[in-house]
């Protein structure tokens, strides 16, 4: 709203400068034109505040998500380590079979 009333302030202040000529037109171009400077750095800055709160957020959630994977390959890892403490051959078979069809995958490709 106050884009329209900013064209009818040039107009009429170009109107009461109508006897200074082209002077009053070039003179309230220019405060308008400083005016639309302001207003392109405050939402400049605007936006630049928006965009780093938005960071933040995606950072801290992507460090929330990280430390999660961290706790899970852990939890993995010990579970792993305590199942072939307690059965030891199965863990070797498994581990030997696993072997085998990897090794047959990559052959193949």
């Amino acid at each position: 709203m106050s884009r329209m009333g900013e064209g009818s302030d040039v107009a009429n202040q170009g109107n009461q400068g109508g006897g200074q000529g082209g002077q009053g037109t070039t003179q309230a171009l220019s405060g308008v034109a400083g005016q639309v400077g302001q207003q392109l750095r405050d939402v400049g800055g605007q936006v630049r505040e928006a965009a780093t709160q938005r960071y933040e957020q995606l950072r801290d959630s992507a460090n929330e998500y990280y430390e999660q994977g961290r706790e899970r390959a852990r939890e993995w890892e010990q579970s792993l380590e305590s199942y072939v403490q307690e059965k030891p051959v199965q863990a070797v078979l498994m581990a030997a079979g696993i072997g085998m069809l990897l090794g047959l995958l990559w052959k193949r490709s």
